[in-house]
């Protein structure tokens, strides 16, 4: 992840080295991490932090200023950190406790998460009333929800949502995460939150809990994030009803960009490495 911008952009090779100096490491992982080590959130939260702060940083070097800003997850820290809210060092520190709190939670009890297509919110919603220990968590785009719960639970939530004519499909990643599971994980770091400095943003930043734009309450929301539904479908229309009519995703491929054009066909979405190449050649 990222080793192209690092080769291309010296200003994305800094944001490489000042994360592999606070994690040494971060850097072989992000080039040659193996599919196991990257299924581990504490692995997983400062590549991407690294690759996707790199990103941002060559998009500011070239006058490219976002008017807002919003992540997916672990994004909204490198969103808030884009936005001024943390320094570049304060948000991969939280980044790596982030990813420990969350992995510790995750090790206590067998969990997965799946992805789930053909159905509605309220479809989706119904199914998981039927179990005690799963639940919807991700709001990603029309058709497309992600449920976390107990891996004993989901060979029969597969069943019920194929009966339902929707299709249950497994993600890779080890823990439940944005569900209850993560409620340990959340009030832990609350706590690291109130450790730093929180300045005021100079972007406005958006919730993936309340889908509008941040005013103050930073450490609540970015803790009760972790054990609460990304409600990324509702953010992205919410930024759109603001005036946002082009979306760069800073993050490795395109997962993001294809949620925002099956959120909204019309609008602009692509990826920062087909920006890039768009910009240079002008």
């Amino acid at each position: 992840m990222g080793k192209e911008l690092v080769e291309k952009y010296p200003i994305a090779a800094q944001i490489y080295e000042l994360c592999d100096g606070l994690r040494p490491g971060t850097l072989a992982q992000c080039f040659e991490g193996t599919q196991e080590e990257l299924k581990e959130t504490k692995n997983t939260q400062p590549c991407l932090f690294a690759m996707e702060l790199a990103a941002a940083s060559v998009l500011l070097e070239k006058g490219i200023h976002p008017h807002a800003v919003a992540g997916f997850s672990l994004g909204e820290v490198v969103a808030a950190t884009v936005s001024g809210i943390f320094d570049y060092e304060t948000g991969f520190r939280l980044v790596l406790r982030r990813g420990e709190l969350m992995q510790y939670e995750a090790e206590k009890l067998d969990t997965s998460m799946a992805a789930v297509v053909k159905l509605t919110p309220d479809e989706v919603q119904e199914i998981c009333q039927q179990y005690s220990d799963v639940y919807p968590v991700n709001f990603n785009c029309p058709g497309q929800i992600t449920v976390s719960g107990l891996s004993s639970k989901m060979p029969d939530f597969f069943k019920d949502v194929k009966a339902k004519g929707g299709r249950a499909i497994p993600l890779k990643v080890k823990g439940a995460f944005h569900s209850p599971f993560m409620s340990g994980a959340a009030d832990a770091f609350k706590k690291e939150l109130a450790k730093v400095t929180i300045r005021e943003g100079c972007v406005t930043l958006y919730s993936d809990v309340t889908a509008e734009p941040y005013t103050d309450h930073v450490a609540e929301l970015l803790s009760k994030q972790i054990c609460s539904p990304v409600q990324w479908e509702r953010l992205v229309r919410n930024m759109i009803a603001q005036g946002v009519d082009t979306f760069i995703e800073i993050g490795p491929g395109k997962t993001l960009t294809n949620m925002i054009k099956k959120i909204s066909p019309d609008i602009r979405a692509l990826n920062v490495s087909e920006y890039l190449e768009e910009v240079e050649v002008c």
